[in-house]
């Protein structure tokens, strides 16, 4: 391991002090890059191209303004919700994010243990530096496979096996991904894969490595090992070797979600990889509503990208989507402060989700409507006379 890259996990008094004051999700991320080799938080935070998307993923939630019902009891606010039958505490889970142990060296199992406590699901990459058995080692947790399909379909077979094995309850496909997005960050960085780690699901694979290259070792790897001919029919044998749910993660139109209810998804993720593959997509806020419109209820949907705040969760679930999913704060607090700094960011989502709540006069999920926001979509609103 570099110098450079164990420096990176040691913590001065500044930033702990900076820890103790932290109000909100968004501080984690000035101290994650305090803590982390450049290289490392380049790969976690930038995206692609002009990063137009990532900026619009955040700044299009300011958008969207509440409409506030006002004198309802709101001494109880519950904020359990139910995901694929499983009950959890908050419409708040985790996004798979991979090579958590560039961020700390427990990675992925810290992650898993946070999620775990706060009663939610984690999702895990696979490209994971932790391994399916050693997340499921860390203790009892409802949790979710994240999957790309390689050339080779006995790793995605194999995959799949340990997965459900290991006790995961569903797999999150991915299917924005044929080729990496060009991320500018990586390729100035020559970003690899430190070499004291490995991608733990792959071990024994001889799927190589994400080594040092003249670009980003990570689109080198995905080009040689992701399979680009992905299609519709992928989605059926997919069925046919598991009886597990299947989300489909990165669906941004109306029209591919029609298709996805149609092929046997048992959910749909809204989203555009962290603003990490083509750039100039709408925030997946902005394309929430018509996939949910053409899911016409038939399977939920699911928001993951630019979460930040309760507000945002508030926002997502009015217009219509089932729960979110978090990434980079994730892997932001984990850098800076390791399992407690990730217990930390969803106890706060939490605390901020439920006070939105409170604010705008809803008690339950199910209490949350359309009719609690007001969009740069929306027609104008005729106040009925009373």
């Amino acid at each position: 391991m570099s110098e450079s890259f164990v420096l990176g996990f040691l913590q001065s008094d500044e930033i702990c002090d900076k820890m103790e004051n932290i109000t909100n999700v968004m501080e984690y991320e000035a101290i994650a890059k305090e803590k982390l080799p450049k290289m490392v938080y380049d790969y976690y935070a930038s995206g692609a191209e002009d990063q137009w998307t990532l900026q619009e993923n955040r700044n299009a939630f300011s958008k969207i303004l509440f409409r506030p019902r006002i004198l309802v009891d709101v001494s109880k606010i519950d904020t359990t919700t139910a995901i694929l039958g499983f009950k959890i505490s908050m419409p708040i889970m985790v996004a798979p994010t991979a090579m958590q142990k560039m961020a700390h060296p427990e990675g992925e199992l810290a992650t898993a243990r946070a999620a775990s406590a706060a009663g939610t699901i984690m999702t895990l990459s696979s490209l994971g530096t932790s391994s399916v058995e050693e997340v499921d080692s860390t203790g009892p947790g409802i949790r979710f496979f994240q999957l790309y399909v390689f050339k080779d379909r006995n790793v995605v077979l194999q995959l799949v096996r340990r997965a459900e094995k290991a006790g995961f309850k569903a797999i999150a496909l991915t299917v924005d991904t044929p080729r990496l997005g060009r991320r500018e960050a990586d390729i100035k960085n020559g970003f690899a894969l430190p070499s004291n780690l490995t991608l733990k699901n792959l071990d024994g694979l001889d799927l190589g490595t994400i080594d040092r290259t003249n670009d980003s070792g990570l689109a080198s790897y995905v080009a040689d090992q992701v399979d680009r001919s992905l299609n519709w029919k992928d989605v059926k044998w997919l069925q046919t070797i598991t009886k597990l749910p299947i989300l489909l993660k990165g669906v941004l139109t109306g029209e591919d979600a029609s298709i996805a209810v149609q092929a046997g998804a048992a959910g749909i993720i809204v989203s555009n990889h962290g603003a990490r593959q083509l750039d100039y997509v709408p925030a997946t806020i902005s394309a929430l509503e018509e996939v949910v419109k053409a899911a016409q209820g038939r399977v939920p949907v699911f928001l993951d990208g630019g979460i930040r705040r309760g507000t945002d969760v508030f926002k997502a679930l009015a217009l219509g989507a089932s729960g979110v999913f978090i990434g980079r704060p994730v892997v932001f607090s984990l850098a800076a402060d390791g399992e407690a700094g990730v217990r930390k960011v969803l106890q706060m989502l939490h605390d901020e989700f439920e006070l939105t709540m409170a604010l705008s006069g809803c008690r339950s999920i199910k209490e949350i409507t359309r009719a609690h926001v007001t969009t740069p979509w929306d027609t104008p609103r005729v106040t009925p006379r009373l």
